[in-house]
């Protein structure tokens, strides 16, 4: 008989962490360490309003649905917009549908835009799918760079020649991973000013964002914050900042220094990074989803995310999964500006916690418009 608890992250038991860490071992497509217990865990340390349920076939535990819980009964997923990889952690149950995981959730509707859902519990519930890239290292990463080099040859030559002008103009590069917290804070201040240059929301202004990033860059444990940094001389070029665990690094910040755009340094990064994974002891380079306008020469497609709104089948499911399907398709099936629009206002949602939050969100969103048209005609 399935049955469930819902607690915050900071109430789960060492059986259930126990079981959660069994499960994501036991499935590939749960690799990635925002899918684990840890992260939940460290979410729920700046969060109140997060939430883990605990499903059980009789004492068995079978499954974990991360979330945070919103007025009347939605769900978005933990950690976002900061988890770009979601879903139902759990094996293969014929009890764990879609609506049965939601009801016994106390959950109406569950909003999500990177779901990972290898046994296709809310496959009827997704409207749209992008691919997530990563680099997987099976050998020498130099044979990955030749084989970067084997299937874009104009492109590979390129990055050696930007290369060697950043190194001959400004000076010897290498590859970092700093504990250095100057150093970090130079790569968020980069990114911030990118986001308002650009018109992007800013993710990294809210409390909780820059505390839960903060607190992995200390941390010290299994799961941990990485500053990794591409100097040029004395000189930080570009830089990302994620989270890893168990070889796998999911970097959610990258930025680049400003005065060395004529040098594209975040092209020439991403290829020093690739050859420094094994120093660093990384197998795994995940650049997430979507963005495979330049993801896609750098990395392989390795699974397909959803995106939609799974609805509980009770009055207040129905209505709440109907207005969140009917948003998320309008915003789906319009180009350019209409869909970014959209996608901000969804960031906003998800990343601001007070209503004062979201409406000075919203009227920067608008106010925006023309920087972030400006921003995507330059390609940014």
């Amino acid at each position: 008989m399935l049955n469930a608890r819902t607690v915050h992250p900071a109430e789960l038991t060492h059986d259930e962490v126990s079981a959660w860490t069994t499960l994501v071992a036991a499935e590939p497509a749960f690799g990635n360490p925002l899918l684990g217990p840890d992260f939940a865990i460290a979410v729920g340390a700046v969060r109140s309003d997060a939430r883990v349920t605990v499903y059980r076939d009789g004492e068995t535990i079978v499954g974990f649905l991360p979330h945070h819980r919103r007025p009347g009964g939605m769900a978005r997923p933990l950690g976002a917009p900061l988890s770009d990889y979601h879903g139902l952690i759990a094996g293969p149950h014929p009890d764990l549908t879609a609506d049965r995981v939601l009801a016994l959730a106390g959950v109406s509707a569950w909003r999500f835009t990177g779901l990972v859902d290898p046994y296709g519990v809310f496959a009827q519930s997704s409207i749209g799918e992008t691919s997530g890239y990563a680099v997987t290292l099976t050998g020498p990463a130099a044979d990955y760079l030749e084989s970067l080099r084997a299937a874009s040859p104009k492109r590979f030559k390129n990055w050696r020649r930007l290369d060697s002008k950043l190194e001959r103009e400004v000076g010897p590069v290498r590859i970092e991973a700093s504990d250095d917290p100057a150093v970090y804070d130079q790569i968020m201040d980069w990114k911030r000013e990118q986001l308002i240059r650009t018109g992007v929301a800013d993710f990294l202004r809210p409390d909780w964002t820059r505390a839960l990033l903060a607190n992995l860059a200390a941390a010290r444990g299994p799961l941990r914050g990485i500053t990794l940094t591409m100097w040029a001389g004395d000189t930080i070029a570009a830089g990302h900042f994620g989270v890893a665990q168990n070889g796998w690094y999911h970097p959610w910040v990258a930025s680049t220094n400003p005065d060395l755009a004529e040098y594209s340094p975040g092209q020439t990064f991403l290829m020093k990074a690739i050859a420094a994974m094994p120093d660093l002891g990384l197998t795994t380079y995940d650049l997430g989803p979507s963005h495979d306008h330049y993801k896609r020469h750098y990395a392989a497609p390795t699974q397909v995310v959803g995106e939609g709104t799974a609805a509980a089948s009770t009055p207040a499911g129905v209505l709440a999964g109907g207005r969140e399907r009917a948003w998320t398709l309008a915003g789906a099936r319009r180009d350019g500006m209409v869909a970014s629009l959209r996608r901000r206002l969804d960031a906003i949602a998800v990343t601001e916690l007070s209503t004062v939050g979201r409406v000075r969100g919203f009227v920067e969103a608008v106010a925006a418009q023309p920087r972030r048209r400006l921003a995507m005609a330059e390609g940014e």
